[in-house]
């Protein structure tokens, strides 16, 4: 006897479960299943979360351009897999590019490049780029590390500012007492800056002058419209920098600000340098009417008379691109924190709207380095290798940049790293393998985000009471730039994947133990329970459960604002 067909054998309450799943599917997020700290408090609030979503080329909106004017390195005597250095003939490639009219792609082929120069790039557009990073693309290999290397000077005023401070590596016991290496958070054989730019300050005597364009009347932290005396000076599209000046000392309402009530001990640097900017806000103007203007991304503060700011100009770099390659470095031996000897990949300094993607790095003392950068995309980075590296991807001194799908699987001493003057950036997407870090660098950095990150490791500390410990906010910073960070630093739906030493019925003790205030930790989550010591007591929502509603803060906070738009 045939059977009768399968929709015909379904009951009645199957037919009700079906209906469910898909109303249940069909039905919008409500107010209800979203955590409650993305319903709550304004702009103003101590419940304030900030907008990541601008974090990115374009202000997180816009798509990296494809540059179709093509310089082949071929052309310059560029040959790989030949055995010889071809130092010489991709420099030449890059003095072509800085010649030419428009954006150019320099296009390496597939196959090892052996390079012992720095590689500079200097103007806007220049797209450096292979054919992959892996098997079949293309790889620059560097046999010798920066210290062998001529910079033309480049590096002087961090020489003379590690002497003149007394930035010594003193070890006793190790028998250690040598200066710090000026390869530990800056320079790379690619590196990008304004001509005869200034990459990073160091020395108040190499300071030049501010060029202020105008003063800004008022403005409210996450807002994007503020109130000029005058807009004489500024215009539409215009790409400059909001500078916020502690000029009233160890007790600024700018500090206030940044750290709120705490009760935290907050560094000299703070105050002892009035005349530099505390807070950098790299930005764009998008509309102005009458003396109002609107600008591309939230205030990270309010502006007011107690918190004073100003419009300057940015020399800077744009639509700078590295793409498509491998950087190795050959095994090498590892002489400890501060005393690296210069195998760094990418320097990215001096530029607003670029990018690095799909770029693996091996046996690096630091992969990517950053410097005065905004809006830049870092994107499918893979580092790996057994050398220690003082860096994965370190971003400090940076405004909106978006590190999305960075697998670290080599030992760093700082893993995933906001440094000094870091703000509403992130890192999306992204695993580390070994020994990970989440690295608050002391130093007025604040409002950034770790979102959706995948951290394993094996404890390797026990706490009084026997509960496993990993210290997982291991983080630098010289005591004059403490607190660790400032207001509003999140952590969302971080996860927590123990590989060993606690058995599955016991928890881990994840220690934060030099934070900064007002932190938000929501969704941290992983295959143990997980007992959270945060120093200070952060804002906790979800521990121990990810938030499966907003999966990522930042996609989340991106989709709201597409379908704001859209909707106008």
């Amino acid at each position: 006897m045939m059977k009768k067909p399968w929709f015909n054998r379904l009951k009645k309450s199957h037919f009700l479960s079906i209906g469910a799943l898909f109303s249940l599917v069909a039905t919008p997020l409500s107010a209800q299943q979203l955590p409650a700290i993305l319903s709550q408090g304004s702009a103003s609030s101590d419940e304030y979360l900030p907008d990541f979503s601008y974090a990115g080329y374009g202000f997180g909106i816009a798509a990296i351009p494809n540059v179709t004017n093509i310089i082949d390195v071929a052309d310059f005597g560029a040959i790989p897999d030949d055995g010889k250095d071809d130092s010489a003939a991709l420099k030449a490639a890059l003095t072509a590019a800085h010649k030419a009219n428009g954006p150019v792609r320099i296009q390496m082929h597939a196959g090892r490049y052996q390079l012992t120069e720095i590689l500079w790039i200097e103007k806007s557009g220049i797209v450096l780029s292979g054919m992959g990073s892996g098997t079949g693309g293309t790889t620059l290999y560097m046999p010798r590390p920066l210290n062998q290397i001529d910079d033309s000077g480049a590096l002087k005023e961090i020489r003379e500012y590690l002497k003149e401070n007394d930035k010594f590596e003193r070890i006793k016991d190790q028998n250690l007492n040598v200066l710090f290496s000026e390869y530990s958070w800056s320079a790379g054989f690619i590196w990008t800056r304004v001509p005869n730019g200034r990459h990073a300050t160091y020395l108040e005597r190499y300071d030049t002058k501010i060029q202020k364009l105008a003063d800004i009347n008022s403005g409210r932290r996450g807002g994007r419209e503020l109130v000029m005396a005058n807009t004489k000076g500024l215009s539409v599209g215009q790409v400059l920098k909001i500078n916020w000046h502690n000029r009233a000392g160890p007790k600024g309402p700018l500090l206030k600000s940044l750290y709120g009530d705490t009760t935290l001990k907050i560094g000299s640097r703070h105050w002892e340098t009035p005349e530099r900017p505390l807070v950098v806000q790299p930005t764009q103007i998008v509309a102005i009417k009458g003396n109002r203007v609107t600008i591309a991304d939230p205030l990270l503060h309010d502006i007011n008379a107690d918190i004073p700011a100003n419009f300057a100009t940015w020399n800077h770099l744009s639509n700078v691109g590295l793409q498509d390659f491998a950087i190795e470095f050959p095994e090498n031996p590892y002489f400890g924190h501060h005393n690296e000897a210069g195998f760094n990949g990418v320097y990215f300094s001096g530029v607003h709207n670029g990018w690095i993607r799909n770029v693996r790095v091996k046996n690096s003392d630091s992969a990517i380095l950053t410097d005065d950068i905004a809006n830049v995309t870092i994107r499918n980075i893979v580092t790996q290798g057994n050398h220690k590296a003082h860096y994965s991807v370190h971003v400090g001194n940076v405004h909106n940049v978006l590190i999305d799908n960075l697998s670290v699987f080599n030992p760093t001493e700082h893993t995933f790293s906001f440094n000094t003057r870091a703000t509403k950036s992130v890192y999306t997407n992204s695993t580390a393998w070994m020994t990970p870090t989440l690295d608050q660098h002391a130093g007025a950095n604040h409002q950034n985000l770790y979102d959706n990150v995948i951290v394993r490791f094996t404890p390797d500390q026990t706490r009084k009471d026997g509960t496993a410990l990993y210290d997982l906010y291991k983080a630098g910073g010289a005591g004059y730039w403490q607190p660790g960070h400032g207001r509003f630093s999140t952590a969302w739906n971080v996860k927590i994947l123990v590989e060993g030493g606690v058995a599955p019925d016991q928890p881990i003790v994840v220690y934060a133990g030099s934070e900064g205030p007002d932190a938000r930790v929501v969704g941290m989550h992983g295959n143990r329970k997980i007992i959270l010591d945060h120093r200070p007591e952060p804002y906790i929502e979800s521990l121990n459960k990810k938030v499966t509603s907003v999966p990522s803060l930042y996609e989340y906070q991106r989709d709201q604002r597409l379908n704001a738009a859209g909707n106008k």
